[in-house]
């Protein structure tokens, strides 16, 4: 991954010290709860609070009841001036009476993936580490083994059941790819799910027992009925709505006339090949592009050559 991709990849930036280590001292939580320099970061669902100046919106321990499942982010590694070096953050998965107790105007909890890009790099990680863990914990409240209510510990970071097993956070890998045509065409498709005017690219999970050059292949191939090669990597961004890493590439369609590309019908209704003029000519008009928070509009911009002026 190039210096210069990775910029365009917001939800990929960090500047935080995870601090494993501390995740297994003991009483944990009665020591972040003493220390009045920890920040409390509180999660309703996806979404979070922001200042004015649009830093996230941290909180005090008081305002966080006891019995909430939280989680240890991490520390600062650098000085700010809401939080100098050294400072640890505690992510707060509120309920909703919790959530209206703390900020009762449902206008000022704003989804991460639509302000993803305005966030600092401490933010930033911060938040997407918070949103993927809040969705975790939302649908881990017990055992796949056992059925059996599940206890958090280490930090929020595991939650165990009576038995003892223990079960620890999984994230899905997903390929993403821009393929492209002997004429540096690109290829996107769109989705069932948006409106007929929004198009993206093609992308889909790995599979167990599945490379992620063979799931770009297969992904393409079955969205859209083109042979891919040369799956190159690019880049990977976390997209933890709810808990995915997105995984890169570009790839060029293997020989053939590119017109036979057709959609699965199913989740695909239309791919099309896109030249820069068009992309140029239409997008933001009559045709809509992923937004800056995603891989995918990294990826285009990367085939285009530069950013393209559009939210």
């Amino acid at each position: 991954m190039t210096v210069e991709f990775a910029s365009r990849l917001p939800l990929s930036r960090n500047e935080l010290d995870r601090d494993a280590e501390f995740r297994s001292t003991p009483d944990l939580e009665q020591v972040l709860r003493a220390d009045a320099g920890t920040r409390y970061l509180p999660v309703r669902g996806s979404e979070l609070l922001r200042n004015t100046d649009g830093t996230l919106r941290f909180v005090a321990a008081g305002q966080v009841p006891d019995g909430t499942v939280t989680l240890y982010l991490g520390r600062a590694v650098a000085d700010a001036p809401d939080a100098p070096a050294g400072t640890r953050f505690v992510a707060a998965f509120v309920d909703a009476a919790t959530a209206a107790a703390i900020e009762s105007s449902d206008d000022d909890w704003q989804n991460l993936r639509m302000f993803g890009t305005e966030l600092s790099p401490r933010d930033q990680g911060l938040a997407v580490e918070a949103v993927a863990m809040a969705n975790w914990h939302a649908v881990h409240g017990f055992s796949p083994r056992t059925g059996s209510a599940t206890a958090v510990v280490t930090g929020g970071w595991v939650r165990r059941d009576p038995e003892g097993h223990e079960h620890f956070p999984r994230t899905d890998a997903a390929i993403i790819v821009g393929v492209v045509d002997a004429d540096d065409r690109i290829l996107l498709g769109s989705n069932a799910a948006w409106d007929a005017n929004r198009y993206s690219l093609l992308a889909g999970f790995v599979e167990p027992g599945e490379s992620l050059e063979d799931a770009v292949r297969r992904e393409v191939w079955e969205e859209s009925g083109v042979h891919v090669e040369e799956p190159e990597y690019l880049g990977s961004q976390p997209w933890p709505f709810p808990a995915s890493l997105m995984v890169g590439f570009r790839a060029r369609a293997v020989g053939g006339d590119p017109t036979t590309a057709r959609p699965d019908g199913v989740e695909i209704l239309d791919v099309r090949w896109f030249s820069r003029d068009e992309i140029r000519d239409r997008a933001g008009d009559t045709l809509l592009l992923p937004g800056r928070t995603s891989i995918a509009r990294a990826i285009i911009e990367e085939w285009y050559g530069g950013p393209l002026d559009l939210p």
